[in-house]
């Protein structure tokens, strides 16, 4: 007998869960909250985020709080953190750890023994990932995309779940190495960090001007539960009409792709790919079962279409002659998509 989506979520270990979900999604912005004031939408998705299971290339200017952020996160999903600060002189092993040879002082007899590296962790924290050259960033991807390293031919599994969190700064580009397609298209998610606004900036500086110490974070869930919270966002449905339009609109990235629109034609090189379809999709299903709801609708989608499409699409001479952004451009094609 076939299982539907229906009979899963009326069932009542789901509807258990379901409230359980609805209660943890609540505390962790709460707890969140506690450091961080204000950019909702940034920690929105960075929920997103972890209930795909994918991971988030995080861009904001200095000083935009990023890697508090990412902590406080950590803290309150009380899973394992750790941090890698980027730099030119970081090698791959530094990443994934290495085999060291030890010596049993009783019997003399040498063996080799793996040391595993900050890749071992729930939550890595890629600090200005942009700092370091391809080779090292090559490290991660493995990590990133098959949830393992290898070293020295043995292959060596990470504990889900495994979200890499990494930072770059926008603005300062000497000293720095842009991230390769390939690994930039492993991240679910390009956010981008903006200032805050007067009211929430001057919140700041009441809260941590008049204090040393930083407000505690308390841990709301563990692994274990979030990775039946992932379970449970894969069983959203979603309509053919909806999947329609995600494929659509992804497929309007592409000039080569007839009836592409004007704004992509002249100023697009390359659009995105299947994975940002897959990755649209259930984004969507995440958004929707934040917002209380078992199914999926086209705002799911044009809501998460920034985020995941803008570090997928190249622009051509023409944008930067015209001075068009990722985001213009984006913004103006989905305008004129529909379903």
């Amino acid at each position: 007998m076939t299982v539907t989506t229906d009979d899963i979520f009326d069932s009542d270990d789901t509807r258990v869960l379901v409230a359980r979900f609805r209660e943890t999604m609540g505390d962790l912005r709460v707890q969140v909250g506690e450091v961080i004031i204000g950019q909702s939408e940034v920690v929105e998705h960075l929920l997103v985020t972890l209930l795909v299971g994918g991971h988030c290339l995080i861009t904001g200017m200095p000083g935009t709080a990023k890697t508090l952020l990412v902590r406080a996160l950590a803290e309150a999903l009380g899973l394992n953190f750790s941090r890698i600060q980027f730099t030119p002189d970081l090698m791959p092993t530094d990443v994934t750890g290495t085999d060291i040879l030890e010596e049993d002082s009783a019997t003399g007899h040498r063996s080799w023994t793996f040391v595993g590296g900050p890749v071992f962790a729930n939550v890595l924290l890629a600090d200005e990932i942009n700092r370091t050259p391809p080779k090292t960033q090559a490290a991660l991807l493995e990590a990133m995309q098959e949830g393992s390293v290898t070293v020295r031919g043995k292959r060596h599994t990470l504990a889900p779940p495994f979200f890499v969190l990494a930072t770059q700064n926008p603005i300062e580009l000497e000293g720095t190495y842009p991230l390769p397609e390939a690994q930039l298209d492993r991240f679910l998610f390009n956010v981008l960090l903006d200032y805050l606004d007067v009211d929430e900036e001057l919140a700041v500086l009441e809260r941590f001007t008049t204090r040393v110490d930083l407000p505690t974070v308390s841990a709301c869930t563990n692994a274990e539960e979030i990775l039946r919270f992932q379970w449970l966002v894969r069983q959203v449905p979603v309509s053919a009409a909806v999947n329609r339009f995600a494929v659509n609109l992804v497929r309007a990235t592409r000039p080569a792709e007839p009836g592409a629109p004007d704004v992509v034609q002249r100023y697009v090189n390359f659009g995105a790919s299947v994975r940002a379809t897959m990755f649209l999709n259930l984004a969507a299903k995440a958004r929707a079962l934040l917002d209380g709801r078992y199914h999926v609708v086209e705002d799911d989608v044009r809501a998460m279409a920034l985020p995941v499409l803008r570090h997928r699409v190249l622009l051509n001479y023409f944008a930067e002659s015209d001075r068009r952004t990722v985001d213009d451009v984006l913004g103006e094609m989905l305008q004129g998509v529909r379903s």
